[in-house]
């Protein structure tokens, strides 16, 4: 397998029989993340059966039901808290929740401020496309300021959760964002993320033609990935532009990486002290 490259190495670890033809819209960067993901996995050369992954409802939930690794397909916003015992009773396993920006900070949100705060070591792939996509296209956590979805027809009126900020301030050990305009950076973040000790979030900008573009002014799925492309700037360069110059840009990059030892970790190192009698 090790030979194998492109389309070839994502079908190896394809169900093919069961869960086919997929469900992703024309134009879903959701199908990129799946390739970004298997890519990342098969390059860190980690046995199937040592890799679960985690998913809970929505777009993104299915692309647990797509890959030959032990998976769970949760119930909404509780995907952190199967992930959390799964890594507390195989704490050797990589345990890797994919998550939409709905699921992982609305529903879930409360979830998702504890397992950063908790650092277990599991590993958060956040799918944000700015909408509640598979429901209906109800305005999320995320979705901008002024952009018209199913339930804000007149413009967004809230401010929208910047996933990086929160996930840094509740204590996550790795925080990194990034999109599928940009595969290759895509790749090695999803790969440090699931190397790095404790909690690491991975928040991926991926673009929604059916709910979010057509209500927003994109003519098709091709405009929202130019905008992706002008929108996402590495972060050394964002920090290098005025405050006042930046105005759509969304900076991308690595903003987070500590080494301290995830839950799971001090769980066992306490146990083992308790059965040494000490």
């Amino acid at each position: 397998m090790a030979d194998i490259k492109g389309t070839q190495l994502i079908h190896e670890y394809l169900r093919h029989n069961k869960k086919f033809p997929h469900v992703f819209c024309a134009g879903c960067g959701h199908g990129i993340v799946l390739g970004s993901l298997i890519r990342s996995i098969h390059g860190l050369g980690l046995a199937k059966d040592n890799v679960c992954i985690v998913a809970g409802i929505g777009c993104s939930g299915r692309l647990a039901a797509y890959v030959d690794f032990n998976t769970v397909h949760t119930t909404h916003g509780r995907a952190l808290t199967f992930a959390t015992g799964i890594k507390m009773a195989k704490p050797n396993m990589h345990v890797i929740v994919v998550m939409g920006d709905g699921d992982s900070m609305a529903i879930g949100g409360n979830h998702l401020i504890h397992a950063a705060r908790r650092n277990i070591g599991v590993t958060a792939l956040i799918l944000n496309n700015n909408i509640y996509g598979m429901t209906g296209g109800q305005c999320s956590p995320t979705t901008p300021a002024g952009s018209y979805s199913m339930t804000t027809p007149m413009g967004q009126m809230e401010q929208s959760f910047d996933c990086v900020e929160l996930c840094t301030a509740a204590g996550a050990n790795y925080v990194a964002r990034g999109s599928v305009f940009h595969v290759n950076k895509l790749d090695s973040m999803i790969m440090e993320g699931i190397t790095n000790p404790g909690f690491g979030v991975v928040e991926i900008l991926s673009p929604c033609f059916t709910q979010y573009g057509r209500k927003n002014k994109f003519k098709s799925p091709v405009d929202m990935y130019h905008a992706l492309k002008s929108k996402v700037t590495p972060l050394e360069r964002f920090n290098a532009i005025p405050e006042a110059e930046r105005g759509e840009r969304v900076p991308s990059g690595v903003f987070v990486k500590k080494d301290k030892p995830g839950l799971e970790e001090k769980f066992y190192e306490m146990a083992a002290r308790c059965q040494g009698g000490e």
